[in-house]
């Protein structure tokens, strides 16, 4: 069964059918799904939905855009809140520079923060890379340790690139834009990156793919990812089915 490696359920999108929607994964082909967070408020959720149902797993984090108001108290209470069983990865966490390439250096400092918390809490960790390429990766290469693993979600680099992170301990997950006509490196990473280090997801609400495009974006989607990786590569639905999933659990010990 599929595995959503990075999906919001705690969006205020899903506030009328959220429940319903995670009721049903099972029956839609979906086995788990880990539901990473941007703020506080977000991450106490994805842990109240990874308590009730046994399939969700959570992710916890400060998104780059939220910010502002980032302290440290905030770092120790996500401390906290990482000590829950179901807790199994810091994130998302990274730079987005497209929205607001202002606040750099605030941006900078919190990702490092929140890496080595990661490290030090020996968990994953799940990042955001938005038009701040050579940022995200000399972070990242400065502060590796020997147990310095995660993803690079939803990503947008190059082939040379996605090697780098690679090379860093780092899974590369593809979301819906694989599937779009004009996604011209999303595909040709798809189909160069070996598929030992490929994870699947939807990163719903958003990035819904071809071809419900337009649409608010749901776990099920995920196939849709899953084919399109092996149309590119030539192999099996299953095989690419199998083989993210893998990826996942290996990452995660699960």
């Amino acid at each position: 069964m599929l595995i959503d490696s990075h999906t919001h359920l705690t969006d205020e999108k899903f506030s009328e059918d959220r429940h319903e929607i995670l009721g049903a994964l099972n029956d839609n082909g979906v086995e788990i799904i880990l539901n990473p967070s941007c703020n506080l408020e977000e991450s106490r959720l994805a842990i109240e939905l990874a308590e009730k149902y046994s399939y969700v797993y959570a992710g916890i984090g400060f998104y780059p855009n939220e910010l502002d108001d980032m302290n440290y108290e905030k770092l120790a209470e996500l401390k906290k809140l990482a000590e829950h069983e179901k807790v199994i990865a810091i994130g998302e966490i990274g730079l987005d520079y497209y929205w607001d390439d202002s606040k750099k250096d605030l941006q900078k400092k919190w990702f490092r923060e929140q890496i080595r918390l990661a490290n030090e809490l020996d968990l994953p960790y799940i990042v955001h890379n938005r038009d701040a390429h050579g940022d995200t990766l000399a972070i990242m290469t400065e502060e590796k340790k020997e147990n310095t693993r995660g993803i690079l979600h939803c990503f947008s680099g190059s082939v040379e690139l996605a090697q780098e992170f690679i090379k860093l301990g780092f899974l590369i997950s593809l979301a819906g834009p694989v599937t779009f006509k004009n996604s011209k490196m999303a595909k040709k990473v798809a189909t160069e990156i070996p598929l030992e280090y490929l994870l699947i997801e939807t990163d719903a609400p958003y990035l819904t793919p071809e071809p419900f495009r337009g649409k608010r974006n749901e776990p099920k989607n995920v196939r849709y990812v899953a084919e399109q990786i092996a149309i590119l590569k030539g192999i099996s639905y299953d095989r690419v089915v199998d083989a993210t999933a893998n990826n996942f659990r290996r990452l995660f010990n699960l």
